[in-house]
């Protein structure tokens, strides 16, 4: 045996296994450009993205596409699981964690140049002497104005890292040259208690934004603020609250509520039921407690609505809820984007899930219903509520809804007094917001001297600001109708006034002026005089509660869990669903 005939076996073997190699590439390439592993549903998704970059007619951005077709996944299971991209990732839940990093003010964007609302209090701008009515006009030495000036890249350019330095360049009313300063950046606090004062003299109120990290202890200093002012009873505002953390409603409601009860449980497919109870360690579990929710109220302030309501510790008032019901985690990828999932639902403690129908990937629909509510009737006339939920129970036996929000205890209808269409095109087409900017910019000086918003409204009422919006509102095109003016003269001067309160004063001002008017809260005044606060079992519940102990007995008698005797002299009796 010679040498060369020692390689003929490692020679034939490498060759057998570079025709499989190749026989398995042209098999792969010209039977249908299937690969074995796109037949399993786990890779399929992976592989068509593999088939892609490697076969298509032109380059594509994998990347970008992915981008792209994760929203899309996410929108085909439910309404409330979502994608959100790295860049996006970072500001997401600022106004859920309590603060960010920045310069300190509220801006809109008016004539493609960045408007001065508001300065924040204490913050870095207020302490380099930016006032409200300045129009930033560069930064950091680069012109910022026209067409590259949006909300987006406003806020990239003004949010940074605490501790880091923007120069910006400012025109000031009055000022013939531009002004420039250096802000050094810092951490913003951003409120969820937005609001807290007296009503009257006995009666507390609390407007809660939503529900972040800093908002318990946001409500236990405005709880002892109201208590110092002497409050005999609280009214929790939740309108426009679209939910947050649930550790923080649950740390809130349980300031309300006595020991053991069950304010919310979550279960889902892989999440094992979870009950949140209060420990008893409230301060407040015996304060008459009203609270008030509109079709916006959502999620967390749901969760806080239906916790009140089923343990029969205070009153709804208002409108039905939203209807979200659905719990998501949020989970991050490498990149720093991340998806909320929808992993469970919440339930009061009735047991009813508040989550209103849906179905997977009709998001449309979803996004329509409050519009539907609105054309059906539902925010002007109680009867047009559909309540075709299964029936649930509180505590005492009243008898609530599943299958779609909360329904308040008392219902109070949307104000359409004094509606027109000239009123609708002057707010939507944003002419009320531009006019109360500019007449703030022209009368700041003299709006300041004020400190309080009902001294503001009395001032614009004196200067006749209603007929000034009509003239400037004609000079941009909305043409004047004088019966439509008349008609709808206090919803313009609530608009008017209250714009131009916020924006010298602040949001309790705001707040303050707002709600002497509201029906809903001036319902809320009318309860608390009348001693209603505390739920009580009505005729109509009564006899919900007397079917229902008779269908319970009635299937233990089937069961033969009692004799038929042992019914007929069992002392009727209610279980609580948990």
């Amino acid at each position: 045996m010679n040498k060369s005939s020692k390689f003929i076996p490692t020679i034939i073997a490498i060759s057998v296994i570079i025709g499989i190699l190749i026989g398995t590439f042209y098999a792969n390439r010209y039977s249908g450009n299937r690969l074995n592993i796109i037949n399993t549903t786990s890779n399929k998704l992976n592989d068509l993205l593999y088939i892609i970059d490697d076969q298509y007619v032109d380059k594509v951005n994998i990347s970008d596409l992915v981008e792209k077709a994760m929203p899309n996944i996410l929108s085909e299971l439910d309404p409330h699981s979502s994608y959100i991209s790295a860049k996006d990732a970072a500001t997401a839940n600022d106004e859920l964690r309590g603060s960010f990093s920045g310069i300190g003010v509220q801006f809109t964007i008016k004539d493609d140049t960045v408007h001065v609302n508001n300065v924040i209090k204490g913050g870095p701008s207020e302490n380099v002497g930016i006032l409200p009515g300045d129009r930033i006009i560069s930064v950091d030495d680069k012109p910022f104005v026209g067409k590259e000036v949006t909300n987006e890249e406003t806020m990239r350019r003004l949010k940074g890292p605490k501790g880091t330095k923007v120069k910006l360049g400012v025109k000031r009313h009055g000022e013939p040259n531009p002004v420039y300063f250096t802000v050094i950046r810092g951490d913003i606090p951003v409120y969820s208690v937005t609001s807290t004062y007296m009503l009257n003299p006995e009666l507390g109120y609390i407007r809660i934004k939503n529900f972040g990290e800093t908002t318990y202890a946001e409500l236990l200093l405005a709880l002892a603020d109201l208590e110092y002012a002497g409050f005999k009873g609280l009214v929790v505002d939740l309108r426009g609250n679209t939910g947050g953390y649930l550790t923080a409603v649950i740390q809130m409601v349980n300031e309300f509520l006595p020991k053991n009860k069950l304010i919310v449980y979550t279960e889902g497919r892989k999440s094992r039921r979870e009950d949140y109870r209060s420990d008893g360690r409230g301060s407040y579990q015996s304060l008459p407690l009203i609270v008030l929710t509109d079709e916006i109220t959502a999620s967390a302030a749901e969760i806080f609505a239906g916790a009140i309501q089923d343990n029969d510790r205070g009153v709804i008032i208002g409108r039905r809820t939203f209807g979200k019901g659905l719990v998501q985690q949020p989970i991050e990828f490498n990149d720093g984007s991340l998806i909320h999932l929808t992993i469970a639902r919440y339930y009061t403690p009735s047991g009813r899930c508040i989550q209103k129908p849906y179905t997977n990937g009709g998001g449309k629909d979803y996004e329509m219903d409050i519009v539907a509510r609105y054309e059906h009737g539902e925010f002007f006339n109680e009867d047009s509520i559909r309540q075709n939920g299964p029936v649930y129970h509180t505590g005492i036996g009243r008898v609530v809804y599943g299958g779609g929000g909360v329904m308040p205890d008392y219902f109070v209808a949307e104000d359409t007094t004094g509606y027109t269409t000239y009123f609708s095109q002057a707010v939507s087409s944003g002419l009320v917001a531009q006019f109360c900017f500019d007449y703030c910019d022209d009368n700041r000086q003299t709006l300041s001297q004020f400190t309080e918003g009902k001294d503001i409204a009395k001032y614009l009422r004196k200067q006749n600001t209603l007929e000034k919006f009509v003239h400037f509102a004609d000079s941009k095109g909305l043409q004047r109708r004088n019966l439509m003016i008349i008609k709808s003269r206090e919803l313009f001067e609530r608009a008017i006034y209250g714009n131009i309160i916020y924006s010298i004063l602040d949001q309790n001002d705001y707040q303050m002026y707002m709600n002497e008017d509201d029906p809903t809260v001036l319902k809320a005044l009318e309860i608390f005089k009348q001693g209603k606060t505390k739920p009580v079992l009505e005729e109509k519940d009564l006899d919900n509660k007397n079917k229902k102990e008779d269908k319970e007995e009635e299937r233990k008698v089937a069961k033969g869990s009692l004799s038929p005797h042992d019914a007929r002299m069992a002392t009727p009796f209610y279980i609580v669903s948990a």
